[in-house]
């Protein structure tokens, strides 16, 4: 069966029915006043999609037989010259999404039919405004000619007449339109205005499964991982009429305050008018207070309709309604759209309430939701119009001059100016802008890149691979299709939508109210995974906690080299000829990473801290090589001096340690292998700084972990150094500080030897980002800039893997080693601190392998809480409805 009375239908049958079907059903099943209707299923609409644009057999012989008990219900008949049935065409998908067709209303009506309108309201200007609102309709959604050719034609006969709204036009004008339009589709088309009735109600059929396939519907899908395989509901129902005088209206109301969760009564209306009305925005809308003085007892009956279904669904209800001569219709109820402060404030107070448990009120509630709240919002309100779009790398909005030098950006953020660092991409050397930077936006790059990354761990906003920009560095400028830049402009980027916009754009400061706390506080009770924040500043730290993080999961010291008064210490102990020159340089560096370490262990007092040793691939802290070779001729030019030999001792050594590819080569553990004296000044660093606050009385919990490891005697090795060092300084200071020694797995040899890696390890931390790469064999730069998208286009991949964690190899993977790194010891901890630690989808799926804790940006901490909480609440509410 393809095609479902409104009577015959439910929620349970939501994937089938679509979200709208199954509502009307459902209402109708409640005995509430919904003009009786048909859904033709999303099965029909897949069948549609797969067989080359051809309805199921049968398809429409089942409508009409359906809508032959419809025309039974309201005495009226499709298509009848005398007492015609109108019906409405309405796309319903089972989730909620934009981009699909819009309203048809008023189908059934033509030159004939429009009489039998005329004797049946004995008004004739009625039934000629709701024939030239149908054609325009189907001229416009199902036609495709432009809406605002139709509008044009209207305008010209308001400024002819002299009138300023549509309500004042003349039967005589709108009998006028009815031609007219039919004229513009004639002439735009090639193809007459259908008048057979079931001519118009099969293409509209056709519009609606056609426009779930079109580029908007695909996108939306896209950007919201939403299944191509669901398919649409279309939804035909009877007409009632909201403009057929002043005892009619038409309207939305929302059960609570979509806006700020508040329980009132909340929407618009209007007098005389059909639905789009409302919508279009055509005429300004009355609030739905005043309601109860234009029609009063419509509005208490609405009123209490309202509370009924919000009661029913157990959710903030949107409903719309039609009131044909003081008769109160609904067409539509669905949970309401509602910003990030209304959905926890409306969770909240549904427990208080005792409409929802704990774990419904957590489960209701979206990660998107959370990250809202935690970054600055550009002002919903604003007008404000993109001049371009890129990817939405690090949520939150930023308002700067436009800055191309990362020196110069640093320098004027320093100075307290408001700067975005405007970049092609974004390298290691460019830290100190980022940092001094309100935000970060570049015109190449991905996801995962350089900028989003670091953006993200930094709680700045980003937009990356922004390609509608173009950046002329010499010229100091980006240019659009649509404005030229110029170095100093103002800029607004908002890195939750991608959009770039011209000048200062009004923002929302970010605040967790009282009820995003407790609900973050329930998540807390009942979620098993712990989740901690990857954090390599003070301030990283001290914001993690603030997000409630359990301790910092991954604390990344080579980040800390970056700064400008150390880089130059690190070249120098890259670049040293000797063991004393080096030694030197590492001496120098040790008071910078002590007082570092303090000041982490001292924001994160009593939590642990996983403090990753320097994993330096030594290429992104030396000089580019091209520069070197430039500047060296250029100086071979000139007299002999010692910038010249300067210059040609760093470009040997540069040669001397360039690698085919340093992303997999002398890093991490194996750097240390050959250099341990690295690794003891950085162990002589933390526990110094450990012992020191013991004085303080700030408790310390140590976890040192050693990147890269792909073979057990590389940590055996460095465990037995690193141990040694600890314990020397611990004895030494006369302190007794708790420690661990794990690693970090990050290449597929570490997670298939995770047995015998495990017997020198107390915790493992997968690192996802580079597991990723080397599972795949993919360059994560290299892929999102060049093939990712085929990949996307094709269905090769369904997501980015950089973005949601692989479970079918990187996850099986994961589950392999935690499975026999615990068989060897029990007592090992198991966490995750890639990217893929904030990432919904990842979260869930570290729950259902039983790992300790995940670990990422400290903004994304909330995120984490909900998810790892959602993972235990689901399986509660679903065995509470098992037991019922």
């Amino acid at each position: 069966m393809y095609v479902y009375l409104f009577e015959e239908g439910s929620t349970k049958l939501r994937s089938l029915l679509g979200g709208k079907g199954a509502d009307l059903a459902e209402m109708t099943a409640l005995g509430l006043p919904v003009p009786p209707g048909l859904t033709v299923t999303t099965e029909a609409c897949n069948y549609y999609s797969s067989h080359n644009f051809n309805f199921p057999p049968g398809l429409e012989q089942e409508i009409m037989n359906k809508l032959r008990l419809v025309e039974a219900k309201v005495g009226r008949v499709f298509g009848d010259a005398n007492n015609p049935l109108l019906v409405s065409v309405r796309s319903g998908a089972p989730i909620s999404m934009p981009g699909m067709m819009d309203t048809v209303l008023n189908l059934g009506l033509n030159d004939t039919t429009v009489q039998g309108l005329i004797r049946q309201t004995d008004n004739e200007r009625f039934a000629y405004d709701a024939y030239r609102r149908f054609i325009q309709m189907f001229g416009k959604v199902v036609m495709g000619v432009r809406g605002d050719e139709f509008e044009s034609i209207i305008r010209r006969h308001k400024e002819s007449l002299k009138v300023e709204s549509d309500v004042q036009l003349d039967s005589n004008t709108l009998r006028t339109l009815t031609r007219e339009f039919k004229e513009l589709i004639k002439k735009r088309t090639g193809k007459d205005f259908p008048d057979n009735p079931q001519t118009q109600l099969r293409m509209a059929v056709a519009a609606v499964f056609q426009s779930w396939n079109g580029q908007r519907a695909k996108v939306y899908r896209q950007a919201n991982k939403i299944s191509d395989t669901l398919g649409t509901g279309v939804n035909i129902q009877t007409m009632v009429f909201g403009n057929m005088g002043a005892d009619s209206a038409t309207g939305v109301c929302f059960t609570r305050n979509p806006s700020t969760g508040e329980r009132v009564f909340f929407g618009e209306y209007l007098i005389n008018a059909q639905g789009e009305d409302v919508v279009a925005g055509i005429r300004t809308p009355k609030p739905i207070a005043e309601l109860r003085s234009d029609l009063g007892d419509t509005y208490h009956e609405l009123s209490h309709v309202c509370e009924l279904l919000e009661e029913h669904f157990r959710d903030m209800q949107d409903i719309e309604f039609t009131i044909e001569k003081k008769k109160l219709y609904l067409l539509q109820t669905r949970s309401g759209k509602r910003s990030a402060t209304a959905a926890i404030k409306i969770a909240v107070d549904m427990v208080s309430e005792k409409l929802l448990t704990k774990e419904q009120a957590l489960i209701r509630i979206s990660p998107s939701q959370i990250e809202q709240l935690v970054h600055r919002q550009v002002d919903p309100s604003s007008r404000a119009r993109p001049i371009a779009t890129g990817l939405p790398a690090s949520p939150g909005a930023a308002t700067g001059k436009v800055i191309f030098d990362t020196d110069q950006a640093h320098q004027l953020g320093s100075a307290g100016e408001s700067v975005i660092l405007v970049r092609e991409e974004t390298a290691p050397e460019d830290i100190h802008g980022m940092i001094a930077a309100r935000g970060v936006l570049t015109s190449r790059g991905g996801m995962t890149s350089h900028a989003a990354v670091v953006a993200r761990g930094m709680g700045k906003p980003a937009v990356v691979g922004c390609e509608q920009i173009k950046i002329d560095p010499a010229s100091h400028v980006f240019i659009t299709r649509k404005v030229t830049v110029t170095e100093n402009d103002i800029i607004t980027i908002d890195g939750t939508t991608g959009n770039v916009l011209l000048g200062e754009v009004p923002t929302i400061e970010p605040k967790l109210s009282q009820e995003a706390e407790k609900l973050l506080g329930w998540a807390d009770e009942i979620r098993k995974l712990g989740v901690r924040a990857n954090a390599d500043t003070p301030e990283g730290a001290a914001k993690g906690r603030g997000f409630g993080a359990d301790g910092i999961g991954l604390c990344r010291t080579e980040r800390m080299f970056n700064a400008q008064d150390r880089l130059p210490i690190v070249q120098q102990m890259i670049l040293s000829d000797s063991d004393a020159a080096r030694a030197s340089s590492l001496e120098k560096l040790k008071p910078l990473q002590k007082n570092d370490f303090k000041e982490i262990f001292r924001n994160m007092h009593d939590l642990p801290v996983t403090i990753r040793l320097l994993d330096l691939p030594l290429h992104e802290f030396l000089p580019k090589y091209e520069e070197l070779v430039r500047d060296v001729a250029e100086l071979r030019t000139r007299e002999s001096n010692e910038t010249l030999t300067s210059k040609e001792r760093i470009l040997r050594k540069v040669i001397t340690l360039t690698e085919h590819n340093p992303m997999l080569g002398h890093r991490g553990c194996r750097l240390a292998i050959s250099h341990p004296e690295i690794y003891e000044m950085q162990t002589r660093a933390i526990f110094e700084a450990a012992a020191e606050l013991l004085k303080e009385d700030v408790k310390v919990r140590v976890e040192i972990m050693l990147p890269l490891v792909g073979e057990a005697n590389e940590i055996r090795f460095l465990r037995e150094r690193v141990a040694s060092v600890a314990d020397e300084v611990l004895t030494r200071l006369n302190a007794k500080v708790e420690y661990k020694i794990g690693t970090m797995i990050e290449v597929p040899r570490a997670a298939l030897t995770a047995d015998e890696i495990a017997k020198y390890a107390d915790f493992f931390s997968f690192g996802t980002n580079d597991l990723t790469q080397a599972t795949f064999a993919f360059s994560r730069d290299d892929a999102e800039a060049k093939f990712f998208k085929d990949y996307f286009d094709k269905q090769i991949l369904a997501s980015n893997p950089f973005e949601v964690l692989d479970r079918r190899g990187v996850g099986k993977l994961m589950r392999f080693a935690a499975e026999e790194g615990r068989k060897v010891n029990p007592y090992l901890k198991v966490g995750i601190c890639g990217e893929h630690g904030g990432e919904p989808s990842s979260v869930e799926f570290c729950h259902e392998i039983g790992l300790d804790y995940v670990s990422c940006s400290p903004y994304r901490v909330p995120i984490a809480r909900l998810v790892a909480s959602q993972a235990v609440a689901r399986g509660r509410v679903a065995q509470s409805q098992e037991n019922k």
